[in-house]
């Protein structure tokens, strides 16, 4: 069995809902995960903010304007009379409860719940489109069987149980739908993987069913060398290991929700990035196999916070990483970056929602210097730190402003922090430095 997912803008049009119907038109049986139709996770969570700030009105404009969008695209998608009918329906009463939700006592549980209707309402559209166009097709709530447990990480043998019971209830079909990033909590609350889950989702599933591959369909033909948004001609890149892809998701590559790769990589399943509007494009495989040698692509992840602890205490002492360390993990703040000298520690952080009650612990023993508005940019490749060109990438160094350097951490992996706004310069130079014929690096 294959899974399929198809991101906001592959089912953000009725054009684009056909694409994923040609697409899916394989004799293979397959479970297809869908995101909500582009431009309504965002739509959602206003409703839900004009809620939490007490702006009713505004609240219910934004439900009718979305409610509009919906029926005149169910209209356009459905000939069928009967099926626009329950469609419509569906649709009408999704918008009813958005409405009620105005009403309501808000919390993150509300909150939740108002966001998780994009993904419900998209693949109830979807699995009538097909049945209308006459496939074999059956709709699986992913709220009966995807679960999280009380670390917030996939409950897989409650997952890989529910999905195959309610497979096993419905009547055989070659394509089963769902909803791609939400979720039960540990309480049976809704809840959510987060933005990107989706991703998260269709890899959980096919680590439960150990499917013969995931097939992840977005806008863009697979992991590119760099970020095309920064910088001209980059190229797709046709092969990545497990390692080389986990590091790129997490350091900004957007094509893949960082966790994604996690339930694949154990069991040794493909993964393949494809694009919906070019299906004919090799797009992106991954594997645990690797393919060739150096640096292969260049991320780069905003929103960074370095932080630099200072204390002659540190000096020829032990423990003194340890009292660091446990100032984050007491306010559950993952570090990114780190390096060491004598008598100082330089760290990055991605999330700095704590970072006051942080440096007040820090400052107890030791001097605290903060900079914000950084990036990293990263540096992917099989086994790069022993390539003996890699050495020349530091020509970079000359020309813009480090202020970190992760080197030895990662086989994988060469991290440099700068600031945001030296971000598009950098990597435009190391874009020429390595992939533009100015380096030997290939």
């Amino acid at each position: 069995m294959l899974v399929y997912k198809f991101g906001g803008t592959s089912v953000g049009s009725v054009v684009n809902m056909n694409h994923v119907k040609d697409i899916i038109d394989t004799k293979d049986q397959k479970i297809v995960v869908l995101s909500a139709m582009s431009g309504t996770t965002n739509a959602l969570v206003t409703i839900s903010e004009h809620i939490e700030a007490g702006r009713i009105d505004e609240a219910q404009q934004e439900i009718n304007n979305l409610n509009e969008i919906y029926n005149a695209t169910v209209y356009d998608l459905l000939y069928d009379e009967t099926l626009r009918q329950e469609v419509s329906t569906y649709v009408n009463g999704i918008f009813k409860n958005l409405v009620q939700a105005t009403t309501r006592h808000y919390n993150i549980q509300l909150h939740n719940s108002i966001v998780a209707n994009g993904e419900l309402l998209s693949t109830f559209m979807f699995s009538r489109f097909l049945q209308q166009e006459g496939y074999n097709v059956q709709l699986l709530s992913a709220l009966d069987f995807m679960r999280l447990d009380r670390n917030n990480e996939p409950d897989n043998f409650y997952i890989k149980q529910n999905l195959f019971r309610l497979i096993d209830s419905q009547p055989t079909a070659d394509i089963y739908i769902t909803q791609g990033f939400i979720s039960l909590d540990a309480d049976g609350a809704i809840t959510n993987l987060q933005r990107g889950g989706s991703d998260y989702t269709a890899t959980i599933i096919g680590g439960a069913i150990e499917a013969d591959e995931v097939q992840i369909w977005t806008d863009i033909d697979g992991f590119h060398n760099n970020d095309p948004r920064y910088v001209n001609d980059t190229k797709a890149l046709s092969h990545l290991s497990y390692d080389e892809a986990a590091e790129l998701a997490y350091f900004g590559a957007k094509i893949l929700h960082p966790q994604t790769v996690m339930p694949m990589r154990s069991l040794d399943i493909p993964l393949r990035l494809k694009n919906t509007m070019a299906p004919e494009a090799h797009g992106t495989l991954i594997t645990n196999q690797t393919h060739g040698e150096g640096i292969k692509a260049i991320a780069a992840k905003d929103g960074i916070t370095a932080i630099k602890i200072k204390s002659v205490r540190m000096l020829l002492a032990h423990g003194f990483l340890k009292k660091v360390f446990e100032i984050f993990e007491t306010f559950e703040t993952p570090i990114d970056m780190i390096t060491t000298s004598e008598i100082a520690v330089s760290l990055t952080i991605d999330d700095a929602q704590h970072l006051d009650a942080i440096v007040t612990e820090l400052q107890k023993f030791a001097e605290v210097e903060v900079q914000d508005y950084m990036s990293i940019v990263c540096l992917v490749g099989n086994q790069i730190i022993y390539h003996p060109d890699t050495p020349e990438l530091f020509q970079v160094l000359q020309d813009v402003n480090v202020r970190m350097i992760a080197y030895g951490g990662s086989n994988n992996n060469i991290s440099l922090l700068v600031n945001t706004s030296d971000k598009h310069e950098t990597l435009q130079k190391l874009q020429r430095y390595v992939f533009d014929g100015n380096s030997v690096l290939v």
